[in-house]
């Protein structure tokens, strides 16, 4: 799996699944190099435990969802891009987007330069995008472009084909900026939800890479609550559970897992994006790389290939398979609501 269900007992962060990132992408942007696109996708619309569908809300309006970038190799971020989410009423919501550049990118907080307020979040088939200036912006429901075999995930890795993800959704914040607003050439990224608490945010869940925080982390709340930068106190976890999973040596174990951590996706928009090398795509089999690593080759995938909903223009991930729009009593919202489903 990627982060799906990344809390304990394949459950959500603070058993809210709107908190749970899922994965992150980065690619250029398609016909017109000099640009890129960040996905960032989170609350999964069906979870595992407890089984069954989650809240149509789209995002936790208390919650601070952030993109973190680091620009100079030290796994500690130079930019942010920060959202806030209005409380959905009605059945709408707004977003509001900030970026952060310099020291403070790496702290926490709300503030920051705003580059797009009032964002319509889609809940409908119909994707609502911002443009400001550069920048645009996406968020809401959409087609999850995650695919793999969970059953056999879970069944000793004995696969059979069946792509629990071909019918969920997921929400996804979807950013396309100039490859000069990253700051480098090369960057690294990673993904993470806050919550208020202790008087300032609590970091609950982050990520880059798929499946590892979910199959290899022997401490999860601390590496959910932890930084990039100091991801190497997880070193002799990770090599333990390569040592159980794949029988590699002491030695070879270590060697592996230093290439999982820290827990950052490496990008430079000047190259074809390729998992694990550089960013990733929404059709790389991200799961089965993961699969060859963890079991040191001896399984090499679960038969499960990329969604055919993906869109050729952004933002990108496909349409969702149910619409969440809701029939509001006042009539400028419900004909505004009709017209999205059409």
């Amino acid at each position: 799996m990627s982060h799906h269900y990344s809390g304990p007992d394949f459950g959500f962060p603070q058993e809210d699944a709107r908190l749970d990132f899922t994965d992150l992408y980065a690619f250029p942007k398609p016909g017109e190099t000099g640009k890129s696109i960040l996905i960032m996708n989170v609350h999964p619309s069906a979870g595992e435990n407890p089984p069954g569908p989650t809240t149509t809300e789209p995002f936790a309006p208390e919650a601070l969802y952030e993109l973190k970038i680091d620009t100079n190799g030290d796994a500690i971020a130079d930019i942010a891009y920060r959202v806030r989410f209005s409380a959905f009423e009605r059945g709408a919501q707004t977003a509001i987007l900030h970026r952060i550049d310099g020291s403070q990118a790496a702290g926490t907080g709300d503030g920051g330069q705003v580059i797009v307020d009032g964002a319509q979040v889609s809940t409908g088939r119909e994707a609502r995008i911002t443009e400001a200036g550069d920048t645009r912006f996406f968020a809401g429901w959409r087609s999850d472009p995650f695919f793999c075999d969970v059953e056999g995930a879970k069944n000793n890795l004995q696969f059979t084909g069946d792509d629990f993800f071909a019918d969920k959704d997921v929400c996804s914040i979807v950013l396309e900026v100039p490859n000069s607003a990253l700051g480098a050439k090369e960057v690294c990224l990673w993904a993470r939800t806050l919550t208020p608490g202790g008087g300032g945010w609590i970091q609950v869940e982050r990520g880059a890479r798929p499946a590892q925080a979910v199959i290899l982390v022997e401490e999860r709340d601390a590496y959910l609550a932890g930084e990039p930068a100091n991801d190497e106190r997880f070193l002799a976890g990770f090599s333990h559970a390569l040592e159980h999973t794949g029988g590699y040596t002491p030695g070879e174990a270590k060697r592996v897992a230093g290439t999982l951590l820290p827990d950052v996706l490496p990008y430079n928009p000047t190259r074809p994006a390729l998992f694990p090398d550089n960013g990733r795509t929404l059709t790389d089999d991200a799961f089965d790389w993961f699969m060859r690593v963890l079991t040191n080759g001896t399984v090499t995938g679960d038969n499960v290939g990329p969604h055919r909903d993906l869109l050729l223009e952004f933002p990108y991930v496909g349409p969702p398979h149910q619409s969440r729009v809701t029939r509001a009593p006042h009539k400028t919202i419900a004909m505004q609501n009709q017209n999205e489903t059409k």
